[in-house]
């Protein structure tokens, strides 16, 4: 045996290359001699993974496909090593060799891997039950149309009843037929069979009592002789007995028990296991014995927890919850038992969407045909319910977990991470302490690290930071002892201001959410301010004109902090450019708006740049622009008359000729009437102040 290696690896390695049908076939004799070390072996499929990745490419120019020399021994030597009983290294990189070999060869690999699994389990022993369930959990995600017609072929899931019942167990046979059925549940249409087929005889799995077996045997053979091992073999293991509680919980969570068609048929249905026995279960699992159930445990919860009960009543229990974190705390970066344990927590902060008056409609006339006229809504899905479910979770210590796994974790991980830290982030009272444990790091490096085609989770991930940096002090969030630049916040932010390309709808929440965020970062520093206009200004400008009233507030409110800095102030309004001069005519046209909170952003925006001579000088020579000023002074608000009497006071008190002509239009157009009538209706003593100031210098100065 190790001869035939050493002769392989001679050749393998020879200066004379080899063909690579040649490379093939020396492979594949390696790996049909067996009795290596399993680092030989999983060289050895990785060199034929890479030799069939390269195939697909390669035979257009230089064929045949080296596929032509892979026979059915071969395919069976392949997904061998997918068999349970093979080391996890082996097995993995197996995976990749089937999924390989089957993109290279296509329908004769299909037809290949077909016949060995119906070959395998025609002979019917334990070895070749083991072997086939595994090829076909293994391959599942890989050619779901492929495995799901091997499992639907008629007669199979019917014969898995008897096999599961015998009465002498083989605890690998069963760990690889539920493995099997697990990964099947994946598939709609087989979901529906192992629902027909398999129920009964998972139930009776789950609901196995050691004390039934152990009467039974007792009433068969009164005289029988304890033994443990006899006793064992004709149990179902509790691993046995997790899987099926697992298959059950997707098969109850995504597959729910239907009546019975026939209505003249009893009305006494057999007791079946429900999601909340099989969430008990898990729990229990969980608690008791985690070193050994916490896959089982996970991944069944995770389906479970699609149920607003089981929602509420894992969120209520603190002692679970805090071991699901724990749990998650230890589980390995990438792995089922991750994304299992972040999607439970997916599940019980997700908000119920938001939809359009459309998508309303559509709704009512589904619940109306689905419920014979009556709407229904689950009263546990409602915003209340999940805003106390996501207090929950938080104070359960998730943050400092998640912000540990959005360093290592994989595309999808990272996905439900986001996910999660959005719903928590919908709640105001959690979003300062959100960005003290280190969500806005972990934001920002995820947005940054997906790339664009993830496009979904980038805009999730902008809006969370949003929404966290609308409630926070960015000298608190960006401080501290290892500081992060908070320019480095500003282009997520800014991706949520134009429309969101893959919706139908615009949803115009995240960016009205963006512009609060960006408006408190402006309200730091002068870089801070030049690098959001470097940004973002034509979106700016084109929110400045948008139909929603809060928008535009918002884009206004974002322009009266950029303007407190000088150099942004003139280079935008103060110029003296025909874009310039455009966009100070919006300005004044929008301190003239219907809306109050429109007229109060740009009346303040109007306050910080008529300090400027340029500005002062747009405004009068620009048709209403003083009326519209003046306007502003004549408000019943006091806040409104504020901005009004500054914007006055700044006109009246500029320099040379410019102020002299303001001063002028300001009188012709009944200014010092107004300036009195503001001075009488106004009760703080910062606004008479300012108004008799700006009526003093109006009248004075000539």
């Amino acid at each position: 045996m190790a001869a035939v290696a050493n002769t392989i690896d001679a050749t393998l390695q020879s200066s004379e290359p080899l063909g690579r049908q040649d490379q093939t076939l020396l492979l594949f004799a390696r790996l049909m001699e067996g009795g290596q070390e399993d680092e030989e072996t999983v060289k050895d499929l990785g060199r034929l993974t890479k030799l069939l990745n390269d195939d697909v490419e390669a035979s257009k120019t230089d064929p045949p496909s080296i596929t032509t020399v892979i026979d059915g021994d071969c395919v069976d030597t392949i997904v061998c090593y997918l068999d349970m009983r093979q080391p996890d290294i082996v097995r993995g990189h197996a995976t990749l060799c089937t999924s390989a070999y089957l993109r290279a060869a296509g329908e004769d690999g299909n037809r290949k891997l077909a016949n060995f699994f119906h070959d395998r389990i025609r002979r019917g022993t334990y070895d070749d039950y083991i072997v086939g369930f595994c090829v076909a959990a293994s391959i599942f995600p890989i050619v779901p149309d492929l495995t799901s017609e091997m499992f639907l072929t008629e007669g199979f899931l019917p014969s898995l009843g008897p096999l599961m019942r015998r009465k002498w167990k083989s605890r690998k046979v069963e760990t690889a037929c539920l493995e099997m059925l697990n990964a099947a549940c994946m598939h709609a249409a087989c979901r529906e069979a192992i629902q027909k087929y398999c129920t009964e005889w998972l139930e009776e799995v789950v609901d196995q009592d050691p004390e039934d077996v152990l009467r039974e045997m007792y009433t068969a053979d009164p005289d029988m002789q304890m033994q443990e091992g006899s006793i064992l073999m004709r149990r179902h293991s509790e691993q046995v007995q997790n899987l099926a509680a697992v298959v059950l919980a997707k098969l109850r969570a995504v597959q729910p028990v239907r009546p019975p068609a026939d209505p003249s048929g009893p009305r006494i249905q057999p007791a079946t296991t429900s999601v909340e026995d099989l969430s008990k279960m898990f729990t229990k699992m969980l608690l008791k014995k985690p070193e050994h159930s916490a896959q089982a445990s996970i991944e069944g919860l995770a389906y479970a927890s699609l149920q607003s009960k089981i929602k509420e009543n894992l969120s209520r229990d603190e002692e679970v919850l805090k071991s699901i974190v724990k749990t998650l705390a230890t589980a390995p970066p990438k792995s089922p038992l991750t994304y299992g344990a972040l999607s439970i927590f997916v599940n019980l902060t997700a908000y119920q969407p938001t939809l359009s008056e459309e998508e309303k409609r559509m709704s009512q006339l589904k619940a109306y045909a689905n419920a014979g006229g009556k709407l229904q809504s689950d009263p546990l899905n409602d915003n209340d319910h999940v805003t106390e479910r996501c207090k929950r979770v938080f104070e359960a210590g998730i943050i400092p977990v998640l912000v540990s796994h959005s360093k290592n974790g994989s595309l999808a991980s990272l996905s439900l991470i986001i996910s999660i830290i959005y719903s928590l982030s919908t709640t105001p009272a959690l979003r300062g302490q959100l960005a003290q444990q280190g969500a806005v790091r972990l934001l920002i490096a995820a947005w940054t690290a997906l790339p664009e085609t993830e496009s979904k989770a980038r805009r999730t991930a902008a809006q969370a930071l949003a929404r966290i940096l609308i409630s926070t002090n960015p000298a608190h969030v960006f401080g501290g002892t290892r500081p992060t630049p908070q320019s480095t916040a500003i282009r997520p932010l800014v991706s949520l201001l134009p429309p969101d390309a893959a919706a139908d709808t615009r949803d115009l929440l995240p960016t009205f959410e963006a512009l609060m965020a960006l408006t408190n970062l402006a309200s730091t520093d002068d870089e801070t301010r030049r690098s959001i206009t470097r940004a973002a200004w034509s979106d700016i400008e084109d929110l400045l004109l948008s139909s929603n009233a809060r928008i535009t507030t918002a884009a206004v409110e974002l322009v009266c902090n950029i303007v407190q800095s000088p150099s942004e102030a003139i280079s935008l309004y103060g110029d003296g450019t025909p874009q310039a001069q455009n966009r100070l005519h919006v300005l004044v046209a929008l301190a003239d708006a219907e809306d109050v909170a429109t007229r109060s952003a740009a009346g303040g925006g109007l306050a910080s740049l008529t300090g400027h001579e340029a500005v002062v000088r747009g405004i009068v020579a620009r048709e209403r622009g003083v009326e519209v000023v003046l306007g502003l002074c004549a408000e019943d608000r006091e806040d409104l008359r504020h901005r009004g009497v500054v914007v006055v006071y700044n006109m009246v008190s500029a320099e040379g000729e410019t102020g002299k002509l303001a001063r002028e239009k300001l009188r012709a157009a009944g200014g010092a009437k107004v300036l009195m009538e503001c001075a009488k209706k106004s009760r703080t003593s910062e606004v008479v102040e300012v108004t008799i100031q700006a009526l003093k210098t109006l009248l004075e100065q000539t």
